[in-house]
């Protein structure tokens, strides 16, 4: 999902600079922008439900010193750290989109 949006971005920056902008592109990217919004809806509640299961995993460690809680603990804390890095990567990539198709919008 990371490339797709990469290249997206950079396809969208080369026709701005080469006025290469046709009619309807902005609906395009309008569209694209959509399948980038929801794919970020899903990792939000994946991101969310992790870093709950994370605290909640630590804190049952704490409380009842349960060894296996640690275990699940690192477990989910070793996927939380990336999913953070990739929603950090769709909502600023998104973000970007959303300039670029304002741009290509004043354009047409």
């Amino acid at each position: 999902m990371k490339l797709k949006l990469e290249d997206t971005i950079k396809e969208l920056e080369e026709k701005i600079e080469k006025k290469n902008i046709k009619k309807g592109l902005s609906e395009e990217v309008l569209t694209k922008i959509q399948f980038f919004q929801h794919e970020r809806l899903v990792h939000l509640i994946v991101t969310f439900f992790t870093g709950v299961g994370c605290i909640l995993f630590l804190l049952g460690f704490i409380a009842l010193e349960i060894l296996p809680l640690l275990f699940l603990f690192l477990i989910t804390l070793a996927l939380f750290i990336p999913y953070i890095f990739h929603y950090y990567t769709l909502e600023n990539g998104t973000q970007k989109l959303y300039d670029l198709y304002f741009k290509i919008k004043d354009i047409e």
